[in-house]
């Protein structure tokens, strides 16, 4: 295996020994299974590391060329893998459609599209490098089926009693088979197409059934078909240049129970709101005329108060270099708890937060490092704003850098310019979240409930003043 040790030695530069070490034995040591598409925060909890180190060392070894990242449109139903990128600018579609569930989805950030690595064929080659070498159930558990879905690595043995059969077809070839049906919906699904037909069988048992199935690159579910109970001779066309593996599904309460198992996976939305990220991809994330909705994020603005002021008492040198360390500290503290600063505005920053309860955990101890700097230099002058909000928003490329839009980003940044130097100001969907509450309460923070006009805004709106 060509360098392992030199690139693993370098990305220890960048996170503890003991993540880098465990990345080590999973590249020298794991099956090939183990090196597909793999979850980084199972990786984490495995061998019980952090899971934002274990994100940052997967990033940073994608850097060296020891892994590849893949973006993939997940089906929430089923938990397949609907489609594969290798950027964010190759998901260019505004639906991706399951066919196994008939159902389509809109690629969210922080719902339907999962991030996973791939160990660098240059490094270690895997059999999942060659997808279509692998045997019909290895397949459909490493290349369908996404990181978050909980399956053993051998499906073969846990699926007897949701399958009918399967079939490995050649390119261009025909295939018969004799299919006893039952009462119920079957789902022929082919996971190398996407191709689907479902067949409902009901009422009396009937003989001399017979069904011919052409199944192309339609990627899509074809119509409906009506069949009655008993002996079924089905005919299969591969129209296509690749195997093909159609298998026959019973649908119901039993492949429902196996398609729901699910494990967190590292989504879209915290990969863009982790530091590691936003310093290694500065650049050519999102194309110009993307868009991506996210469903929900925490916004934190912060702003030094007087800091004009400042620069008249103490000097330009002098407030420079304090301005400067107070940035240093915001990127340790914003970083520490999962988020990341997206951009600095004067003296001010807006950082991005997974959940609610990270903001707020950032924020009080974004007061606690300002109050120790003052301390520090046995000043009191120094205080910061600081506004949170959570909320839907869009993903764009602004100013040739990833950035986001909405009116979340607005209420966060209005409602920073009316907090106070002794009061983080919050929003009812930041005070509400259930985290968020639980963390204020082992803090002894109370809340102190107002209301307040905001720029642009009509009326007034709830808001919420923690005490910093």
């Amino acid at each position: 295996m060509p360098d392992i040790a030199n690139r693993v030695m370098a990305v220890r530069q960048h996170v503890d020994e003991t993540v880098a070490v465990a990345m080590a034995h999973l590249i020298e040591d794991a099956p090939d299974f183990g090196l597909n598409r793999v979850n980084p925060l199972a990786f984490a909890r495995t061998n019980g590391l952090g899971e934002q180190e274990s994100i940052a060392a997967f990033l940073h070894a994608t850097q060296l060329g020891l892994f590849e990242l893949s973006w993939n449109i997940v089906c929430q139903s089923c938990g397949g893998v609907l489609y594969q990128a290798e950027s964010l600018q190759g998901i260019d579609q505004h639906h991706y459609n399951c066919s196994f569930c008939a159902l389509d989805w809109e690629p969210t950030l922080d719902e339907t599209v999962e991030i996973t690595f791939t160990v660098d064929p240059r490094i270690r080659h895997i059999a999942a490098h060659d997808p279509d070498s692998l045997p019909l159930w290895d397949y459909t558990r490493q290349i369908f089926w996404s990181s978050g879905s909980d399956l053993p690595e051998h499906l073969a043995p846990v699926v007897g009693e949701v399958v009918l059969d399967a079939f490995e077809i050649a390119p261009g070839a025909r295939m018969g088979r004799q299919v006893q049906m039952r009462e119920g919906v079957a789902i022929l699904f082919d996971p190398v197409t996407h191709s689907s037909r479902f067949l409902e069988v009901s009422g009396e048992p009937a003989e001399g059934q017979r069904l011919s199935i052409e199944l192309d690159d339609a990627h899509q579910a074809g119509e409906t078909l009506r069949l009655a109970p008993g002996l079924l001779t089905l005919d299969l066309e591969n129209r296509t240049n690749r195997r093909i593996m159609p298998i026959f599904w019973i649908a119901g309460k039993a492949l429902e129970a196996i398609l729901t198992r699910r494990v967190p996976v590292l989504t879209a939305k915290r990969l863009l709101t982790h530091q590691t990220f936003r310093d290694i991809y500065r650049t050519n994330v999102l194309d110009l005329n993307q868009r991506f909705r996210i469903t929900s994020l925490t916004f934190l603005f912060t702003d030094l108060k007087g800091s004009t002021e400042l620069y008249e008492r103490i000097g330009d040198l002098a407030a420079f270099d304090l301005v400067r360390a107070h940035f240093q500290l915001m990127y340790q503290v914003v970083s520490a708890h999962g988020g990341a600063v997206v951009k600095t505005i004067g003296d001010a920053i807006m950082a991005t937060f997974p959940t609610p309860a990270q903001g707020v955990a950032a924020a009080l101890d974004i007061r606690k490092v300002i109050d120790e700097l003052n301390r520090r230099d046995s000043r009191d002058d120094l205080f910061l704003k600081v506004g949170l909000h959570s909320g839907p928003c869009l993903a764009v490329l602004m100013n040739e850098r990833q950035d986001y839009f909405g009116q979340t980003v607005n209420v966060a940044s209005r409602l920073q310019t009316i907090a106070t130097p002794d009061m983080i100001f919050a929003t009812t969907p930041v005070v509400e979240d259930e985290e968020a509450r639980a963390l204020l309460a082992a803090r002894g923070r109370s809340l102190h409930g107002t209301t307040a006009f905001l720029r642009g805004l009509s009326g007034e709106i709830p808001v919420y003043g923690i005490p910093a």
